[in-house]
């Protein structure tokens, strides 16, 4: 009997020791989680941006395989300055709402539209006046709205473009023979150069950048699609960061750092920073 009550006190202890060891390594667990999402502040080491790895001059990879832009500069800058690290991580443009609720990026910074998605980010000061217009070859004899009636029209799929052609603009859309839908505006811009398509729907600070590149073979017509601007977008409720980033960036602005960046990408007409 005496023996029965030794293994069943000696049992209870090696239970006892389980049950801790597994409270602790619980409580282990979640300090580090705890300690994962709370980098801010001066605690934070790195800074991770979510672009469009397609969408020059604001996001691209470049002849030697890394990826630049002037949004990106814009990111790296902020970073010097407040002694982060800067992560730049190329998503699919479909995911960035996962991407950013995740955790797996701190921002969307990429020609990233303000208007119409105020509720649901939390959004810097708007640094870009946008507009969204039809590049068309010079000789398509296309300069009006009207001469697209009939005519073959490319867009980047879920870009500002598309949501105006499916929105004010919708008349004028089913006016088209057909709208095609792109991943990335350089298939659609190969699209347009090899005929396939009439005309193509994009941004101006995009339009400005390919036909800098492609030569003087396309235009931009006069009428303009939509206008908008352009923000950082933050997790709704990321005040703190929002409030960081957005500090230094009007920093860069007062000193002529942003300006600098923006004549390098030739969109010194475009911002609404640092004028």
């Amino acid at each position: 009997m005496k023996k029965f009550i030794v293994l069943l006190t000696v049992a209870a202890m090696s239970f006892g020791l389980l049950s801790g060891c597994g409270s602790r390594n619980e409580e282990s667990k979640e300090t580090t989680a705890n300690e994962t999402t709370q980098e801010t502040g001066e605690e934070r080491k790195t800074f991770t941006v979510g672009f469009d790895a397609e969408f020059p001059p604001y996001g691209y990879m470049d002849e030697n395989g890394d990826y630049t832009g002037f949004d990106l500069e814009l990111a790296a800058e902020v970073c010097a300055r407040r002694g982060w690290e800067l992560v730049k991580q190329p998503i699919d443009w479909d995911s960035k709402d996962f991407e950013l609720s995740s955790g797996s990026i701190d921002c969307i910074w990429n020609g990233f539209t303000m208007n119409g998605r105020e509720d649901a980010y939390t959004f810097s000061v708007p640094y870009v006046d946008n507009s969204q217009v039809f590049v068309v070859k010079a000789d398509a004899g296309i300069t009006s709205f009207a001469d697209l009636a009939g005519k073959l029209v490319g867009v980047q799929k879920d870009s500002s473009a598309l949501a105006a052609l499916e929105g004010d603009a919708a008349e004028l859309a089913a006016s088209f023979a057909e709208l095609n839908q792109y991943a990335d505006y350089n298939t659609g811009f190969m699209d347009l150069e090899s005929g396939a398509i009439d005309a193509l729907a994009v941004d101006i600070g995009v339009a400005d950048y390919q036909i800098a590149s492609r030569g003087d073979g396309y235009v931009i017509l006069d009428e303009k699609l939509a206008t908008e601007q352009y923000g950082i977008g933050f997790l709704l409720g990321n005040e703190e960061l929002k409030d960081q980033v957005e500090e230094t960036l009007l920093e860069m602005a007062e000193d002529g750092k942003f300006m600098e960046i923006a004549e390098k990408y030739g969109l010194e007409g475009s911002v609404c920073l640092g004028k």
